[in-house]
């Protein structure tokens, strides 16, 4: 999770991205055997905050900025894992499908873009296989498949400024499209950090590639470890194997770190930027970069288990196997959790307003952290100057404050931390109940005939109820920048480039809360969207009037409550519109068009 540099508009920070599930392991005579992991099975939606002005919260060119969590309708409820990057985010859905949206200067969506409105357009990445996992860094993305292979593409970026992607000739080259990231053995695990990307085989071997010159890479020198090093991008963008004896079991990766769990599930090793302490590697290698993996014994001295570990630029996260949170490093803006204290943590430190609650899941920003409790409470903390913390306000947070979600019903599962935003993913259990009986979609136009026009308005008004109301932001100034007050190695973001992130946090103005997240408006726009579906419902009416014979339309969309949460939301969905019109000529011929246009992320809210 290095500090973010984009190419496009103003910096970003990044998230920290790991993969979704531990691979499962097998004994094997002289080392380890892992496999491939499954896919996570719990489904959901997804919610976004903080910055959106390059459309990396995929709310539609109306919403550039927002203090609260808000529905990403156009991904449906199928999705199983998401990631943040610097300045774009990445889905994975139940199919095995990739979906990316935001920022596309350096390819980090993975596919062709024909401008603004089309980057913050949800749209699947093509991919040979089905995803099991996927990654995001500042300006890169990843996916394991399910066949071991790793796929990259977008670009990494150093001190220089781009580094491409992948060798060509005798220069890095960025990829706009997957390419194929091969190890010579299977992968069972990836990691993104800001400019890095992790891959952990089936043996348990480590491979890293990308900007090095924090130590991030774990097997170059200091001298080595640039571009302008002997072997030059041939030594930083092919993936080569890290010197850890024993091998690993699971990899995570940080804005300039990386971190992997030992064989035998006992120790952290770290390499990287350790500036604060931040790896929890004390004694005369803290407050330095650590080029070669070391053992992370602040983390050991603790003698519990480790099933997490989130890192940000210069402050580290780790959730243990009984769901405590620890916080360890720089503590300015309240990063760390631990209140008002002056200070670094030194050692990892349980997040006091934490140690009653049970998490499950823990994610690091630049400056921020986050955590989500098997309750189904989300807590934020750390900077908010960018409304990334989702708790309705731009106000940092020195201890975890408990961040509203809307849908009723719905338990969050997972949290990600991007450049400056932040992404959720809830599992709704209604819609996992309501989701595919095949018979019942067989049988539905059957049904639909039966039903008188009273029960066809009483199933369609559900539908209604479940849109959320979408907040329209102006967007009332620039992003802060953030300049770094690191001490120790160099710092990673070009000089040259002051509109990108290099990576901390001298903030000069707080953003302003968004205005659009007050009640009074959020509820102009929940009548706006519940008028439209009334007009549509007397169109239908008086089209069946007209013609007794035609199939009644208005009983398929109140299938596509069902059905929606089955069907794959259609890449072109959101670029189609509810016109009246249309929609009574359509859903006659096939309930599935209806269903792709009116859950449509195009605004009905644009009057409001």
């Amino acid at each position: 999770m290095p500090a973010a540099r984009g190419v496009k508009r103003t910096g970003s920070k990044l998230s920290a991205a790991s993969s979704s599930t531990a691979p499962k392991n097998k004994k094997k005579r002289g080392g380890i055997q892992l496999e491939i992991p499954a896919a996570p099975k719990k489904r959901g939606r997804v919610l976004v905050c903080g910055q959106g002005d390059v459309g990396q919260l995929g709310l539609g060119e109306d919403v550039e900025e927002t203090t609260r969590f808000k529905h990403v309708s156009a991904l449906g409820d199928k999705i199983v894992d998401v990631h943040a990057g610097g300045m774009h985010t990445i889905a994975l859905d139940s199919d095995g499908k990739v979906w990316t949206f935001g920022c596309n200067d350096e390819g980090a969506l993975g596919r062709p873009t024909s401008g603004e409105k089309d980057e913050g357009t949800p749209r699947t990445v093509a991919l040979p296989s089905k995803a099991v996992a996927i990654a995001a860094g500042d300006s890169h993305s990843a996916a394991l498949l399910d066949n071991g292979d790793v796929y990259a593409w977008g670009a990494f970026r150093d001190s220089h400024g781009s580094m491409g992607l992948v060798v060509r000739g005798r220069e890095g080259k960025a990829c706009k499209e997957p390419v194929k990231v091969d190890i010579g053995e299977t992968g069972v695990g990836i990691a993104s950090g800001g400019d890095h990307l992790v891959i952990l085989s089936s043996s348990g071997a480590v491979y890293t590639m990308g900007c090095g010159e924090q130590g991030q890479l774990g097997r170059l020198s200091q001298r080595s470890a640039s571009r302008d090093a002997r072997q030059g991008f041939s030594a930083l963008l092919a993936p080569m194997k890290v010197t850890l004896k024993g091998g690993a079991r699971r990899v995570w990766a940080g804005y300039h770190a990386t971190v992997a769990l030992d064989a035998n599930n006992d120790k952290l090793f770290a390499w990287g930027l350790n500036n604060y302490g931040q790896l929890g590697i004390t004694g005369e290698k803290r407050k330095t970069a650590i080029y070669a993996p070391t053992e992370c014994d602040a983390f050991t001295a603790i003698q519990t288990g480790w099933s997490e570990v989130a890192c940000g630029q210069h402050h580290s996260l780790a959730l243990d196997s009984a769901g405590q949170v620890y916080a360890i490093g720089r503590c300015e803006y309240g990063r760390l959790g631990l209140g008002d204290r002056v200070g670094d943590a030194e050692t990892p430190e349980p997040v006091p307003k934490l140690q009653n609650k049970k998490c499950i899941s823990i994610a690091a920003g630049t400056s921020n952290s986050f955590a989500v409790a098997d309750s189904g409470e989300v807590f934020s903390w750390g900077m908010g100057s960018e409304g990334q913390l989702g708790t309705g306000s731009s106000s940092d947070a020195a201890e975890p404050t408990p961040a509203p979600t809307a849908p009723a019903g719905a338990v969050p599962i997972a949290v990600a931390a991007g450049g400056q935003h932040t992404v959720l993913l809830l599992e709704d259990p209604s819609a996992q109940k309501e989701d595919s009986p095949a018979p019942e979609q067989e049988t539905s136009e059957q049904k639909a005939e039966e039903l008188t026009e009273e029960d066809e308005q009483e199933k369609a008004e559900p539908e209604v109820e479940k849109k959320k109301p979408r907040g329209r932001g102006k967007k009332q100034q620039q992003e802060d920048e953030v300049s770094s007050t690191s001490a120790g190695p160099p710092a990673s973001a070009p000089a040259s480039a002051p509109q990108k992130v290099n990576g901390d946090e001298k903030k000069d103005t707080a953003m302003e809360v968004d205005e659009t997240d007050k009640p009074q408006e959020k509820k102009e726009e929940m009548n706006t969207e519940e008028t439209e579906p009334e007009k549509v419902e007397q169109d239908v009416e008086m089209k069946e009037a007209s013609k007794p014979e035609t199939t009644d339309t208005s009983s398929q969309d109140t299938d596509s409550d069902t059905k929606s949460q089955e069907t794959e939301p259609s890449d072109e969905q959101p670029n189609e519109t509810a016109d009246n019109t249309e929609l009574n000529g359509e859903t006659v011929e096939s309930s599935s068009k209806a269903e792709q246009l009116i859950p449509t992320p195009n605004p009905l809210t644009t009057t409001a």
